[in-house]
């Protein structure tokens, strides 16, 4: 009898050795990246109320031109849903969300009350991570997270009045591959996502010029606040290169943020994070249909 059940144990430790433990997807989608290419992202599935895929979804990273989401936001907050937005702010509010104009921005933000904004929204929307810049002149350093990004645009589709939603995700569904600096903004989300997609998109510490500008850059003009500034500090990283991708597929919000060594390139990163974004398409595909 001792003997039977040993031939058993034996056979089921057998069995049990033989076949390989569940992947995780998360993790087998962030394999995508090289190993010292800081990751984080979240996928959230408006249908089923839930989150279906996540990494690291908690670390703050500088949010670069993300945080023109929540400018965007507060100028509405300042000003009402429902007025009519003058000729001169839809000339700031449009190419700032459709092609990531920097002026645009600066310009919003310091109206708007430089640091406020981000506080305002903190509080608003019930981010846990999100933190404005310690030196406030530059709104690119904003600390946010994958989580807080697609609580962001959870409050943009299902929260916000009509007007606002339709003005925001209107103009992200219009985002332009170029952005007004010459940077083309078709890596990740619009390129390695299928079908109709909305993208806000975000990159620092790339230079002012791009390697191959896809439109002419239009001059920087001193506002008295900008995207980037020599600061450099650990937490959040100021130091490497960060390239996020964020936006909306049929019911699903994603969102991909990545610190790259220094001395990256523009064309390696935009590569890793397509790469990496499909990646994770993939696997929440696999996930939650």
């Amino acid at each position: 009898m001792h003997k039977i059940l040993s031939t058993v144990l034996a056979l089921a430790l057998v069995t049990a050795a033989a076949v390989p433990a569940r992947a995780d997807p998360a993790t087998d989608a962030r394999a995508a990246a090289p190993p010292d290419v800081t990751v984080a992202f979240a996928v959230y599935d408006r249908d089923s109320g839930r989150s279906t895929l996540r990494f690291n979804e908690h670390q703050r990273i500088r949010s670069a031109s993300i945080v023109k989401i929540l400018i965007a936001l507060d100028y509405f907050e300042t000003n009402g849903a429902g007025t009519p937005i003058p000729e001169a702010d839809l000339a700031l509010l449009v190419p700032m969300l459709r092609s990531s104009d920097d002026d645009a921005a600066s310009e919003l933000w310091v109206r708007l009350g430089w640091e406020k904004i981000v506080e305002r929204a903190v509080v608003r929307l019930g981010l846990r991570d999100t933190a404005p810049p310690v030196n406030v002149g530059f709104w690119g350093y904003t600390a946010l997270s994958a989580a807080d990004v697609i609580t962001i645009y959870r409050h943009v589709l299902e929260d916000a009045p009509a007007p606002v939603r339709d003005f925001v995700m209107g103009n992200l569904h219009q985002a332009t591959t170029c952005a007004t600096d010459g940077f083309d903004q078709s890596f990740g989300i619009p390129s390695a996502v299928p079908g109709r997609v909305a993208f806000k998109q975000g990159w620092s510490r790339f230079g002012d010029v791009p390697p191959r500008p896809c439109v002419e850059p239009k001059p920087r003009r001193d506002l008295g606040a900008s995207k980037d500034g020599p600061e450099r500090a650990d937490v959040p990283d100021l130091i490497r290169p960060a390239m996020h991708t964020t936006g909306t597929y049929g019911r699903k919000i994603m969102a991909v943020l990545t610190l790259e060594p220094e001395g990256t390139t523009w064309d390696e990163s935009a590569h890793r994070i397509t790469a990496l974004t499909r990646a994770v398409y993939l696997a929440d595909r696999i996930i939650g249909g």
